[in-house]
């Protein structure tokens, strides 16, 4: 689902202004990984969990402090500060419905769930909060990255087609099949009318998707976009995972959402932190956040879930690396910044 508006004329960036100019700001980010020891991921970094205020089960949100969060006309978040973190826990696929209600879940898909819970948290809403009705917001985007995230649907029910034909196959479940159906539900349910897009892109998607975030705010498409990362861990996406060519031994592919909501880098809203350009390849030196920090494989959340983390970590360093990717898809890496005082 796509929607197109007219995009003013701008002129043409030079390569030393692409290079150095911020990609966009952070106005919120939520971690929404269930299980994660969050004492690991703070290790080494000057940090403690009590610094960052997350919970024992893998949310970490940070942004509005409203507890509210103080929306405007899209439901997003009008201004961010390094806020208190959510004291909800990280809510796996099955306790959706204690954060978000449970009006609007049959039928939807693990990651799908996920995706809805770090949203939910980035937005800075109570759990069960009330759904926004009206006219969706034309300026806020939604760029979504998952190579997995409904493969357990798409793999059901071609194998019932096979054996047993059309019958076989309910109404409520195609929409499930579709490849951007995480992107279009959380653009249905948190009303979100502008671009709306799925990265497929194996190991740097995430990066990916944050990279087309920053298109579309510095082509005027959007005045707000919710990047999101979610990766299911069913049988078959971990099946899938384990047997890419790309995947390292030991590492299994690990469920999780996170949801960075970005504004332009010149945002008058007071953001959490400035992302750097996304860049091929790896470089030296500063704190860094990757899958080895993590201890499992975010696969195509891995980007957006990286970063989410780095947010955070920036309350404690002026810049924190973050990297994804593999050998045979490739690196990439931003910067996240601290916003100067």
């Amino acid at each position: 689902m796509t929607t197109g508006h007219p995009v003013a004329a701008r002129p043409p960036a030079t390569a030393t202004n692409d290079r150095d100019r911020p990609l966009a700001a952070v106005l919120s980010a939520a971690l929404n990984v269930p299980g994660a020891d969050v004492p690991t991921l703070l290790a080494g970094t000057g940090l403690h969990p009590g610094a960052a205020s997350p919970d024992t089960a893998g949310g970490l949100t940070v942004g509005p402090t409203s507890g509210t969060g103080g929306t405007s006309g899209g439901g997003a978040p009008a201004g961010a500060a390094h806020g208190r973190a959510a004291d909800e826990p990280g809510w796996p696929p099955e306790r959706a419905a204690e954060l978000l209600g449970r009006k609007g879940l049959l039928a939807k898909e693990p990651a799908t769930r996920l995706a809805l819970c770090a949203v939910h948290r980035a937005l800075g809403l109570p759990p069960k909060a009330p759904r926004r009705a009206g006219a969706a917001d034309p300026r806020t985007a939604v760029v979504v990255s998952s190579n997995l995230g409904n493969v357990a649907t798409v793999g059901d029910i071609a194998a019932r087609l096979r054996d047993g034909g059309p019958r076989e196959v309910g109404p409520l479940e195609a929409p499930n099949a579709s490849s951007n159906v995480i992107a279009g539900a959380l653009a249905i349910w948190f009303r979100f009318g502008g671009p709306n897009l799925t990265v497929c892109s194996g190991a740097t998607a995430g990066l990916d998707a944050i990279w087309l975030a920053g298109l579309l705010l510095r082509a005027g498409r959007a005045d707000r976009v919710v990047v999101v990362g979610a990766e299911p861990d069913d049988p078959q996406a971990a099946a899938l995972h384990a047997a890419r060519r790309g995947a390292t031994p030991g590492r299994p592919l690990r469920a999780g959402a996170a949801c960075l909501l970005l504004g332009p880098a010149d945002s008058t809203d007071r953001p959490l932190a400035l992302l750097g350009p996304v860049r091929d390849g790896t470089s030296g030196g500063g704190e860094l956040v990757d899958e080895a920090r993590l201890g499992g494989d975010h696969y195509g959340a891995a980007g957006v879930v990286h970063t989410a983390l780095a947010v955070r970590l920036t309350a404690g360093t002026p810049a924190v690396r973050v990297r994804c990717g593999d050998p045979l898809d490739g690196v990439r890496e931003l910067t996240v910044r601290a916003v100067p005082q």
